[in-house]
């Protein structure tokens, strides 16, 4: 008798432990929170794809920044550079040489020796221009990052609202309130917040990081853009 009871309390053990999974709670769930709950898990696959692309990029265009800062400060001709980068630059900082040269070398070309007024100006707006412009491509999908962060605990709080209002019609249907009825209902509506919670705090920690690398990154050209509009306008104000 012992032993019929004790394989039918393991066999009970069994049951509760594969009807309170991850799986068996997605599949029993309400359409509306399994909804949340695959809006949530693609949310948050796309977050770590993001993160991990904006963690290569930043790494590879730094490393090709210490290329192209090498190559600039190392004493060779700025015209040689300007002739190696090509029409179409790899990276930010050698996008904002190349478009500078080349408004340098339109206006050089059309007026000779004698700079018009208001070239250090135009230079600088054509910089300014393709600095936002490279920079708005290297921060792409960075506000899906903080509207995942800001608004998934929401969208699972959403999910557990909805499921606990499922578990006590069923309560008030069955009119039985014991802790067998009422949990696994429970249980898959906090499943939602809980992968709300998943996608979200990633997603804020990540998008921190990254925008103060991003903004580091963004100073750095920024940088290289003044310096070299200052070179530009002391070879200016020498052929005045």
């Amino acid at each position: 008798m012992e032993d019929q009871a004790i394989s039918v309390a393991a066999i009970g053990i069994e049951g509760a432990t594969q009807g309170f999974s991850a799986w068996h709670m997605f599949m029993n769930a309400d359409m509306v929170v399994k909804a949340v709950m695959i809006l949530l898990v693609l949310a948050s696959i796309w977050s770590w794809t993001i993160i991990f692309e904006k963690l290569f990029t930043l790494r590879v265009l730094h490393r090709r920044a210490d290329a192209f800062e090498n190559a600039f400060w190392s004493g060779a001709s700025i015209d040689d550079l300007y002739e190696r980068m090509g029409p179409r630059p790899r990276d930010p900082m050698a996008a904002v040489f190349v478009t500078a040269m080349r408004e340098w070398r339109r206006v050089t070309a059309r007026h000779g020796e004698g700079m018009p007024s208001g070239i250090e100006d135009r230079i600088e707006r054509v910089m300014q221009v393709t600095t936002g412009r490279e920079l708005d491509r290297v921060e792409r999908y960075m506000t899906f990052l903080a509207s995942t962060g800001s608004t998934a605990p929401f969208v699972g709080l959403f999910g557990t609202v909805w499921g606990i209002m499922n578990s006590f019609q069923a309560i008030a249907v069955s009119k039985n309130t014991s802790l067998a009825v009422v949990a696994p209902g429970i249980a898959e509506a906090l499943f939602a917040t809980a992968l709300g919670l998943l996608a979200a705090i990633p997603a804020v920690l990540a998008f921190n990081k990254l925008s103060r690398d991003l903004d580091r990154y963004a100073g750095r050209v920024n940088a290289f853009a003044g310096e070299f509009l200052a070179i530009l306008a002391r070879q200016i104000d020498d052929r005045r």
